[in-house]
């Protein structure tokens, strides 16, 4: 089935349901369905309304942004990979440094260090 149209109420083809539905209708859709030749409208309502309080998000990070990570002495391995691709090491905090598109990469971001913390 595909949808061809999305109403907000208040358009043509939206002002009966409007009045059926008042403030709870949020959108009507014409949707098509070409194997069994119909077309089907449908509303999208609010049926609950409760309080939310939103959780804070961290701004995203873009992929040259440059963040921590620990990797283990051990891991000779992915050190040569993190230098690869442009990592930097930080002895004072003992903490490899690269850039967000680098960790996406690699798969690191379970060793992502917040740097406030570190």
């Amino acid at each position: 089935m595909e949808t061809r149209l999305s109403l907000v109420p208040g358009q043509n083809g939206t002002k009966r349901l409007l009045a059926k539905y008042g403030e709870q209708l949020v959108c009507v859709r014409y949707r098509y369905d070409p194997r069994h030749r119909v077309r089907h409208k449908t509303v999208e309502l609010v049926v609950e309304t409760t309080s939310w309080n939103p959780r804070e998000r961290s701004a995203r990070r873009k992929p040259q942004d440059r963040v921590a990570v620990r990797i283990e002495y051990s891991e000779t391995a992915l050190h040569e990979r993190i230098k690869t691709a442009g990592g930097t090491w930080r002895p004072n905090q003992g903490l490899w440094e690269v850039d967000w598109k680098a960790v996406r990469e690699l798969g690191l971001h379970g060793r992502v260090v917040d740097q406030d913390s570190a």
